[in-house]
């Protein structure tokens, strides 16, 4: 599959998943916020092969910084776009994404022309890997507070032992939560292909891994919800989380045997004989 198929898949789909979370809002109910995860999940399975089409000119060893890139970078964008609320909530989402990219192309800039990387791609990938991030954190900001509005996020009411506290500390970003977000994201971007690179490396293997490590996201989310959302909207994406990782894992599985197999009967490089 072509990097700008896997591109289009994975933003389109985040963005759907992104807006569907809006149900809430329209149904006044909290059980869609699992959708925001699915975004996370689309945009961590782009962004695994966009890693990949980085690291192919050589910066194997960068790999996990270029997570960290990602969603660094992609916070800043996130938390901009929740903020500049001028045009309703549902404008977040595109807002989101076109902060991050013009973000995502100045740190690419800065890197390939002033630190002098000259990777031909670095721009693009780069803009690409804000963009990742950006909709990562807003996806699991959704799926573990049911709301992706600023306002929400400094005031939440958060539950702790069945007593409802209001305030800054408990809401959102004032307990730290998004610290979390921004790690299961970072380690969940870079994960995939650092595991799977080598000799054997295969794309379908690699990017069956990436799912896998966003529904482990996703399940760790939805055990956090629990101090912002009801109970009923924590099981529920509880049991999506639970399903897509039962399934992404068995299906990796599988194409680690077939991977494997192909090495079976491979062998070591001998050493010269000694004179």
């Amino acid at each position: 599959m072509s990097h700008n198929k896997v591109l289009g898949i994975g933003l389109i789909g985040a963005i759907i998943c992104m807006y569907l979370t809006y149900l809430n809002t329209l149904l006044g109910v909290q059980y869609f916020s699992f959708f925001g995860g699915i975004a996370a999940v689309f945009a961590l399975w782009w962004g695994t092969d966009t890693i990949k089409h980085l690291c192919s000119y050589g910066l194997g060893t960068g790999v996990p910084s270029a997570g960290m890139i990602a969603l660094g970078s992609g916070v800043i964008a996130m938390i901009l776009a929740t903020k500049v609320n001028t045009f309703g909530p549902l404008v977040i989402p595109v807002l989101c994404v076109v902060i991050a990219a013009i973000l995502g192309a100045i740190i690419g800039y800065v890197a390939n022309n002033i630190v002098n990387m000259n990777i031909p791609v670095m721009v693009v990938s780069i803009a690409e890997l804000c963009i990742v991030g950006a909709v990562t954190v807003l996806g699991l900001t959704a799926m573990a507070t049911g709301t992706f509005v600023f306002s929400d996020l400094i005031a939440g009411t958060a539950t702790f032992f069945g007593i409802p506290v209001t305030n800054y500390a408990a809401s959102y970003l004032g307990g730290g939560a998004i610290a979390v977000v921004f790690m299961l994201g970072a380690i969940a971007v870079q994960h995939a292909f650092n595991a799977c690179l080598g000799p054997n490396e295969s794309q379908d293997r690699t990017l069956m891994l990436a799912a896998e490590c966003g529904f482990i996201s996703m399940f760790c989310v939805s055990i956090m919800s629990v101090a912002f959302l009801s109970l009923s909207a924590v099981l529920v994406s509880f049991l999506v989380s639970l399903i897509g990782w039962v399934y992404t894992y068995k299906k990796y599985f599988v194409l680690s045997k077939r991977d494997a197999f192909m090495w079976l009967d491979a062998k070591p490089i001998r050493e010269k004989e000694e004179a």
